[in-house]
């Protein structure tokens, strides 16, 4: 439930602005939102743990100097070719590894997270949301299509949220505060904010250029403009540059990840190739990227979803084994798991890799598939509930609840 709160101080700016949610339902929905929206944005990269752990560091080391350092802050790197970073309410950040590729220092790795630190300080995200709940209250039974991933279905409630948080447009104003705020961070935390002004002519350049993922990743949630370069430079001649670059340290630290990029690559292209249809091109491109890199488990679980649309069920379900033996937190995996052990009659694998898959994002095409378990079980009341929660979602998946929950409660 919403409590009316008013107004409160924004505790960057010191501006007065509408609160309609207090700071424990903020920090509750970011842990709670947390670890289901990093899944639905392709999950940790967990290839390169010190990554993370270096991401961390830096991150650790702005959030110290901002203006709510007493925040749970936390920092991960994703496993997603698409560049992009986002903050979650509470402190809660993640960077695709597809961004980390792009920058050229630590200096620049600074400039994002502190821009990031600076939109869960200030309560961005907060204030987009009550700004939707003064619209709408009914945030949480929106159904959020899965964007690269045509087989799971809609995400349900919660998981939901946090991915339209994620993924929402800033407006320009708190884009340019976040700079702003993020630069006096660098500054302070010793980097050269010069590489915030970089970061910016980089991002347009290639907005203007139109390149391939910037569009749907950063620039969708982060729109760049000649403006925020302007604003940025004008900053850097008041406050001065000059700081902490790390080139060198950045380029080892990124070693591992930009040694890999070939598989991630063949990855994306065998993705592509899927995704257009051509399921035998884009079979011998994944299996180009697991030959380069076979500890790495979206690659399997892509072979699998290629198998699947082949008829091969045997095979899809071996690579779904696979990928889960090696990621079994992620709740894709375990979802085409169980959806393949259903379609070979193994209902008890079904019922666990389903329900395994929905405690962590509960997707719409799960709770119908146990439903129909739960009918091949006898189960009716445990079917009835299954096909009550699909039937919440939207589209084909919400009609065949409905019509299956008919049949039952005739």
């Amino acid at each position: 439930m919403l409590l009316l709160t008013g107004c409160s101080v924004n505790p960057v700016t010191g501006e007065n602005q509408l609160s309609l949610i207090g700071e424990s339902q903020e920090l509750a929905m970011g842990a709670e939102q947390y670890t289901p929206t990093q899944q639905t944005q392709g999950g940790q990269f967990y290839i390169d743990p010190e990554l993370t752990l270096y991401v961390r560091e830096v991150g650790n080391k702005l959030a110290r100097v901002s203006d709510r350092p007493d925040l749970p802050y936390e920092f991960v790197v994703l496993n997603s070719s698409v560049p992009n970073a986002w903050a979650l309410p509470g402190g809660k950040i993640a960077v695709n590894r597809g961004l980390l590729t792009e920058l050229e220092d630590e200096a620049q790795l600074a400039s994002v997270l502190g821009h990031e630190i600076v939109h869960a300080a200030a309560r961005h995200s907060v204030q987009r949301m009550q700004q939707g709940m003064l619209i709408s209250a009914g945030v949480a039974g929106l159904g959020f299509a899965l964007s690269d991933n045509e087989w799971a279905g809609l995400l349900m409630g919660g998981a939901a949220v946090g991915a339209q948080l994620a993924l929402a447009q800033y407006g320009q104003g708190d884009e340019l505060e976040s700079d702003h705020y993020g630069m006096l961070y660098m500054k302070e935390a010793g980097y050269d904010p010069q590489a915030a002004v970089e970061l910016q002519e980089i991002f347009l350049a290639l907005s203007n250029g139109q390149q391939a993922g910037f569009v749907d990743g950063l620039f969708a949630t982060h729109p760049p403009s000649a403006k925020r370069v302007s604003e940025n430079s004008k900053l850097v001649s008041e406050i001065g540059g000059g700081g902490y670059r790390g080139a060198d340290v950045y380029k080892k630290k990124t070693a591992t990840l930009r040694k890999v990029q070939p598989a991630y690559d063949a990855h994306d292209e065998a993705m592509k190739l899927a995704s257009d249809g051509d399921m035998s091109a884009a079979l011998n491109k994944i299996n180009e990227a697991i030959n380069l890199l076979p500890r790495e488990a979206m690659f399997y679980s892509l072979r699998g979803r290629i198998y699947q649309e082949q008829k091969k069920n045997d095979k899809a379900q071996a690579d779904f084994d696979k990928a889960v033996s090696m990621y079994p937190e992620m709740f894709v995996y375990r979802l085409n798991n169980g959806l393949t052990a259903l379609q070979l009659n193994n209902l008890s694998k079904a019922r666990e890799n389903l329900t395994r898959a929905n405690e962590v994002v509960p997707t719409s095409i799960a709770f119908l598939r146990l439903g129909d378990i739960a009918v091949k079980d006898n189960n009716r009341k445990e079917a009835i509930a299954y096909y009550s929660k699909a039937a919440e979602s939207s589209g084909d998946i919400a009609e065949e609840a409905r019509k299956k929950l008919a049949a039952l409660t005739q």
